[in-house]
């Protein structure tokens, strides 16, 4: 049996914000998890709040944001504890594949449903997106490419579009980590540039889909920005996400070059808990499972789709420690009238509650699991979809619950 410092039960953005803040300390951790988490799903942008208007400064906007939400997972990080942990975060990403902000606070960004969205910290390779303008942008896309609606994007934005094929490469039903890898290649991306030159008709502004690259996404910029001698962004598209899976790879290579330990691919299958405490976790490998222990634990699984919380007929439960859910009272109620409503469904504020140290309470306050705490979009009382905050509360949460943990 081994045992650890700490360990992180979830792979998303806020368990492996937890792994990392704590390996910096020189704790032994422990990251479990089913797969490569949310972040190789939906990642792109850092959200940290939507709601803050552009130009308006990003601390101006949200001490007040916080004030008025006291359940808010923001209000147990407060404003110092979000630029705290966003700042730790930067520090992962050095140039030139960098996330910075352009400007005091939010940007609009270029959707892959042609529309604009407001995000905070955006990747290199998608920066020349929040100065683009619809008459000097150019929209490419690839021939047979599914995952990126072009003609879609180029309509709603009011830009020109253009339809690229590059028989030679085979690219006509080509994954987007395909392409991605393609895009790695020098001579691919040189003909590429190229191919896009003899399109361009004065244009200032190159959207492409988010697939520049792996392994060196600010190479593939800059090549194809050198050739064009215009400003390259990429455009978000549908799952999967390469940008995101350039974030997770990044965590994953420095988690384990400051020897964190990586188990993927087994679900943890039960918990220990003893006198208030959890004791270990079991992680079933069939016919083997095998016990884990730590002084502390981080619970980062996410919400439904992580399977952090589960549906059954009559409540959401959270199935690993049986941690009471803050929820509707009724399933009738997890759901508004209409599916469009302005307002965020109940379900989606459901989630565990905890006292400002991240620790599981009851409906008293009373602290369950004295060395457990709950990170990320697990936590009760946020709409992060409707706020644009996930990114945000993930890392705020993560970086938190980490430095209390190997505080206490």
């Amino acid at each position: 049996m081994r045992h650890f410092d700490l360990i992180v039960i979830g792979t998303g953005l806020a368990g492996l914000t937890a792994a990392r803040t704590a390996v910096e300390t020189g704790a032994k951790v422990l990251i479990v998890g089913r797969g490569m988490g949310a972040l190789t799903l939906f990642g792109n942008t850092i959200d940290v709040l939507g709601e803050i208007l552009p130009g308006t400064e990003m601390a101006e906007g949200i001490t007040p944001w916080i004030a008025a939400h006291p359940q808010h997972p923001y209000a147990r990080t407060g404003r110092e504890g979000i630029e705290s942990a966003l700042a730790d975060f930067r520090v992962l990403f050095p140039p030139p594949y960098s996330f910075a902000a352009e400007g005091p606070g939010n940007s609009l960004l270029p959707t892959g449903a042609g529309t604009m969205r407001p995000t905070y910290l955006i990747p290199a390779t998608m920066r020349a997106g929040a100065a683009m303008t619809p008459a000097g942008t150019l929209i490419v896309d690839f021939r047979g490419f599914k995952d990126f609606q072009g003609e879609t994007v180029s309509l709603h934005l009011k830009c020109r579009g253009v339809n690229l094929s590059l028989p030679r490469y085979g690219l006509e039903g080509l994954t987007a980590l395909a392409l991605a890898r393609l895009m790695d290649e020098a001579y691919f991306r040189e003909r590429l540039g190229e191919a896009i030159l003899r399109q361009m008709a004065g244009e200032r502004f190159i959207g492409l889909p988010a697939v520049l690259g792996l392994r060196d996404p600010a190479a593939v910029l800059n090549t194809l920005e050198s050739i064009t001698g215009a400003r390259v962004f990429e455009i978000p598209m549908l799952p999967p996400s390469i940008p995101g899976t350039r974030i997770f790879h990044r965590f994953r290579e420095e988690l384990i070059a400051k020897g964190a330990t990586f188990l993927m691919g087994h679900p943890v299958s039960g918990a220990k808990v003893k006198d208030g405490r959890c004791e270990g976790i079991t992680v079933q490998n069939p016919p083997l499972a095998t016990e884990y222990r730590a002084d502390h634990y981080i619970l980062a699984t996410g919400r439904f789709l992580g399977g952090g919380l589960w549906a059954e007929m009559d409540r959401i439960v959270e199935p690993l420690f049986d941690l009471p859910v803050s929820q509707p009272g009724s399933r009738g109620a997890w759901f508004g009238e209409r599916f469009f409503d302005p307002e965020a469904h109940p379900i989606h504020r459901a989630g565990i509650v905890t006292d400002d140290d991240l620790h599981p309470v009851d409906e008293t306050g009373r602290v369950i699991l004295e060395n457990v705490r709950a990170a990320g979009s697990i936590l009760a009382n946020h709409q992060a979809i409707e706020e644009k905050s996930r990114e945000g509360i993930d890392i705020a949460t993560g970086f938190l619950a980490a430095k209390r943990a190997l505080a206490s």
